[in-house]
C-alpha cells in the first residue's frame, strides 16, 4: 500500500545498479516507496538493483522510469537537489533535517515534493539543479565530501522520518493552495526562452546556454502558484501581441 504523505526520491542517471538497490532498501527502512529513475545507465529492470534491494524489490518493480529529469518532476510542485559541491546558481541550500521538516510542511500543505540525487561518479547537473527549488547539503568532511548514492538517500530518509512524526495539517492562507507544478513550470520557463531568443536576449552565443540555466534557475527560486504561471504566460503573449500590433 502507498504511503501518500511523503517526498518522491528521483535518482538522476544512476550507474550503477547496486547503489539503486541500496538507495531502495534505504529508503523503505523508513517507510518510503516512492522512487523515480531517471535514464539508469545499464538499462531497466537492472538484476543487480534487485539482489541488492533485498526486501525492498516491491519499490523497484513500481520505480516510475524517466528518460529525462523534466519527464520525472512534471507533477511535482517543489524540488530539493543534493550536491555536496559549491555551485554557481542561487538557492537556498539547507541540511538534511532543515530540508526535510520544509518537506514535511511542504506536503502537509498539499504540495508534492521531489529529492534529486545525481549520479555517483560527478553528481548532479548545473541543468538538473536549476529545476529545483533548493538544495540539500550534507554537512560532511570538507577533504572527503564525495557520498555514496545510497548513503545519502538513507541520510535524506531518516530526517524525513523525524520530520514526518512532527506533520501537522497548516491551517494559514497557504494551505489548499494550487501550487505551479514541474510541467507548468518547465512551461513557463520553455515560453520565455523562445520569446527571448527571438528578441535576440541571449547574446553573445557561447554565453546563451549559461544564461539559459540562470534564467530557469530564477523562475525555480519562486514560489508561484497555478494562476501565477496563467498570469505571467499572459504578460508576455500580451506583450509580444502589442509589439506585433505597434510594428504594423
Amino acid at each position: 500500500m502507498k504511503h501518500e504523505a511523503q517526498p518522491t526520491f528521483v535518482l538522476v542517471r544512476p550507474q550503477m545498479g547496486e547503489n539503486i538497490g541500496g538507495a531502495a532498501r534505504a529508503m523503505w527502512n523508513f517507510g518510503l516507496d516512492r522512487m523515480r529513475i531517471v535514464a539508469p545507465r545499464d538499462g531497466w529492470p537492472n538484476q543487480r538493483a534487485v539482489a541488492l534491494a533485498s526486501g525492498a524489490g516491491r519499490l523497484l518493480d513500481e520505480a516510475l522510469i524517466s528518460a529525462d529529469t523534466p519527464a520525472a518532476l512534471e507533477d511535482c510542485t517543489y524540488v530539493f537537489a543534493t550536491t555536496a559541491r559549491g555551485r554557481d546558481l542561487t538557492k537556498p541550500i539547507y541540511a538534511p533535517e532543515r530540508a526535510m521538516e520544509i518537506a514535511a510542511q511542504k506536503i502537509a500543505e498539499g504540495g508534492r515534493v521531489a529529492v534529486l540525487f545525481g549520479p555517483e561518479r560527478a553528481g548532479l547537473e548545473n541543468d538538473d539543479i536549476a529545476r529545483a527549488n533548493a538544495i540539500i547539503t550534507v554537512p560532511v568532511n570538507p577533504q572527503f565530501f564525495s557520498l555514496n548514492l545510497a548513503q545519502c538517500v538513507l541520510l535524506t530518509a531518516y530526517e524525513w522520518q523525524r520530520a514526518a512524526t512532527d506533520i501537522e495539517m497548516s491551517q494559514d492562507g497557504l494551505a489548499g493552495t494550487e501550487w505551479a507544478t514541474g510541467a507548468e513550470m518547465d512551461a513557463l520557463a520553455g515560453h520565455y526562452e523562445e520569446r527571448l531568443d527571438e528578441a535576440g536576449f541571449f547574446f553573445p552565443d557561447h554565453k546563451a546556454p549559461g544564461m539559459k540555466v540562470n534564467l530557469r534557475n530564477l523562475w525555480t527560486r519562486m514560489p508561484l502558484t497555478r494562476a501565477d504561471v496563467q498570469m505571467l504566460h499572459g504578460i508576455l503573449r500580451q506583450m509580444v501581441r502589442w509589439k506585433n500590433k505597434k510594428g504594423s
